[in-house]
């Protein structure tokens, strides 16, 4: 009988939990490693966002270990997008189709029940307070410092590093020769604040991911499931540091958020604004993710991304989903499986890190345009004429499960048949209507022939 292989998860966030569920299934005996005390017995976790963005992605890789349904029925569905213009006028901007939407999700609720998920799973054993001091990688060799002082030491078949945008593990991968690493801080930072029930109910629309876009900054706000919404504030850090006192810090707001204020209300901007500092947003590309058969990376420890997208999460979980899968076609032979997994995975997470990038532009920037707005409709436009052939960058990144590079390089593509027809709809406006009109009225005008030409066209462009 063949020996059951060990896993060291060094990590027990959102990713390292998941992985962990996942490796049981496949028969591994699981050690899940945190520096960290077990959240779940923690009264106030400090840290990130309290609620996270929840997707296709994210979805299918929670159904396949069974905890979709529970994660879902906690979460509050968000259609659209709430643009809170300068001037107090709101317009939604929808994600999709009328029945698209993603989740806002409670981040330490999604987080305990992964561990807990995790802990019921066979073979399975959580470490919490176990910091990571040392690895030899080739050998598969962990050391870790309990909180008492005392250390451990751990040999592993496999070494799953779980840990986060400053991963102990990958700074020992760095070290390696031919591992490609790069990390960049964009100059913006971001700031959380809270908007409380009113009267106890939700102070706005609750269906929404709210957007205060001010071209060089913005506010977002997300709902919770305790009828508040937590606000994050992204701007510049030299705009941050020119915010010193109370009355600077009210005068920006009722200056550039000015429906915000009484939501927040002002003695409670004004106290959590100099709470805490604004927190830095980094970026980080590496390959490979692996070391020969006994290391690999995933989650932000291999591809943190800023946060514009909402992807960081549901990248995180289809990495889990990918290994799964290639897993299977494998036959859980690590020294197949661990290559591949960095062949298959690395250009979809750089794709993703660069939409996230783009994304923030079209956040707090472009949603402002009248030529955005206008693109918006005519994607739709074409999505209903012809549904497989054209997919909204936004739907093919939240509402599918197409590889993220393979997303760029259609929508680029889309992009040419969208210049194109917008090109094509100004010459025949150009022409003049009433030459339309008249074949309109003719018996020889054909509706089926003008739909059969847009999708002659559409083929054409995007082969």
């Amino acid at each position: 009988m063949e020996k059951q292989k060990s896993v060291a998860v060094v990590g027990g966030g959102l990713v390292g939990a998941m992985n962990a569920c996942y490796l049981s299934s496949r028969g591994f005996k699981v050690d899940l490693y945190e520096a960290r005390q077990d959240i779940r017995t923690m009264e106030i976790v400090r840290g990130r966002s309290i609620n996270l963005a929840l997707s296709c992605r994210g979805r299918q890789a929670l159904k396949k270990v069974g905890l979709e349904d529970q994660v879902v029925k906690d979460g509050i569905p968000m259609y659209a997008r709430m643009i809170h213009d300068l001037n107090g006028t709101l317009r939604p901007i929808p994600y999709g189709k009328s029945d698209q939407y993603i989740m806002s999700v409670d981040r330490r609720k999604l987080n305990e029940t992964l561990l807990t998920a995790a802990e019921e799973r066979p073979d399975v054993t959580l470490h919490f307070q176990h910091k990571l001091i040392s690895c030899d990688l080739e050998k598969g060799k962990l050391s870790f410092k309990m909180n008492g002082g005392a250390d451990v030491e751990v040999t592993s078949d496999l070494i799953m590093g779980n840990d986060g945008a400053y991963s102990a593990i990958r700074k020992h991968m760095v070290k390696r020769p031919r591992f490609n690493y790069s990390q960049e801080y964009i100059p913006h930072g971001y700031m959380e604040l809270t908007v409380p029930p009113h009267n106890g109910e939700f102070a706005m629309a609750i269906n929404y991911l709210h957007i205060w876009p001010r071209n060089e900054y913005m506010m977002i706000a997300l709902p919770n499931q305790d009828k508040s919404f937590t606000l994050t504030l992204f701007m510049p850090f030299d705009m941050f540091d020119q915010i010193k006192t109370g009355d600077d810090v009210m005068r920006f707001f009722m200056e550039k958020f000015p429906d915000s204020v009484p939501l927040i209300g002002e003695e409670s901007l004004k106290e959590t604004y100099f709470k805490l500092p604004p927190l830095p947003l980094v970026s980080v590309k590496c390959s490979p993710y692996h070391v020969s058969d006994k290391a690999v990376i995933m989650g932000d420890a291999a591809h943190a991304m800023v946060p514009f997208y909402g992807q960081g999460m549901n990248c995180g979980f289809e990495d889990c989903l990918v290994f799964d899968e290639i897993m299977e076609e494998l036959g859980n032979d690590l020294s197949k499986v661990l290559p591949e997994f960095s062949v298959v995975r690395s250009p979809d997470a750089h794709a993703i890190c660069d939409l996230a990038m783009y994304n923030y532009i079209e956040m707090r920037e472009s949603v402002n345009s009248r030529w955005f707005l206008m693109r918006k409709k005519v994607d739709a436009c074409l999505h209903a004429i012809m549904p497989r052939v054209f997919i909204p960058l936004y739907t093919m990144v939240s509402f599918s499960r197409i590889r993220y590079h393979v997303v760029i390089n259609k929508a680029k593509k889309q992009d040419v048949l969208v210049d194109n027809s917008i090109q094509a709809l100004m010459a025949l406006t150009a022409v003049g209507g009433g030459y339309l009109a008249a074949v309109a009225m003719s018996r020889h005008f054909n509706i089926n022939s003008i739909t059969d030409w847009i999708h002659n066209m559409a083929d054409r462009i995007l082969k």
